[in-house]
């Protein structure tokens, strides 16, 4: 019986290091990077534990921990709205995760499709989704970066709904290709005996797909209102004495 995949959490107790690479690669979306580039064969070398494989490839344990545990990402809101302080939390914890994010993503959805293309449930054209995706997510990011996030630093201005309301627009194209990378997945809908890489995929899409959703969220319910209204914000301080 297939399910949907979903990102475990870390069971109480257990110590990262003593857990198998499989079991991370899945449980930790981002860890697939990490165990490649340290040439950690987490697929089908994925049942020894971390702590085994960091001997036998005299790697520093302490140091990979420290690596995984810094791709524990929350997903709450800055305590304040103003803008600088939006501004700067989206840049962090969105922006930058999803020029990491897609790039390992795009990886995996080759590999799958490539290795699995006997496979009748293998998503063929999912990474050149990911790849349509991160092309679009990046020139959106750049143009905030570049154009609107200024502006709205410094204050805002009559003429800043507009490329407001282009956001807003290219928004509404990164959610439709949510829903089509929702239906090419079947909504993580792992067959049976899918490798790790296939799981660690599908865990790491349902992230992405979280962070997006969060990401425009912050942008168009609680930054972009700020400046859309007869009141809006004329700097951070508007409030202050």
């Amino acid at each position: 019986m297939t399910t949907p995949i979903q990102s475990m959490e870390q069971e109480p107790g257990v110590n990262r290091a003593d857990q198998a690479l499989g079991q991370i690669a899945v449980q930790l979306p981002g860890a697939t990077a990490v165990f490649r580039r340290l040439k950690l064969d987490f697929c089908c070398g994925g049942q020894i534990s971390l702590r085994q494989a960091a001997l036998e490839k005299n790697l520093n344990l302490a140091a990979v921990l420290d690596e995984l545990a810094d791709l524990k990402r929350g997903s709450a809101s800055p305590q304040s709205t103003a803008p600088t302080a939006l501004i700067d939390h989206i840049l962090e914890r969105y922006h930058a995760v999803h020029r990491t994010q897609l790039p390992e993503l795009i990886r995996m959805a080759h590999r799958v499709e490539l290795v699995h293309r006997e496979n009748p449930e293998v998503p063929s054209g999912l990474a050149q989704l990911l790849e349509s995706m991160e092309g679009e997510l990046l020139d959106h990011m750049q143009k905030e970066e570049t154009i609107l996030f200024p502006m709205l630093k410094a204050g805002g201005n009559p003429m800043v709904v507009l490329p407001i309301s282009m956001m807003r627009s290219e928004h509404t194209s990164h959610g439709e290709q949510l829903d089509r990378l929702t239906a090419l997945t079947h909504d993580g809908t792992l067959p049976p005996g899918a490798c790790n890489t296939w799981q660690a995929l599908y865990v790491g899409i349902a992230q992405l797909s979280d962070d997006l959703i969060n990401h425009i969220h912050l942008e168009n319910n609680v930054l972009f209102p700020q400046f859309e209204s007869p009141n809006a914000a004329k700097n951070d301080n508007c409030c202050s004495v």
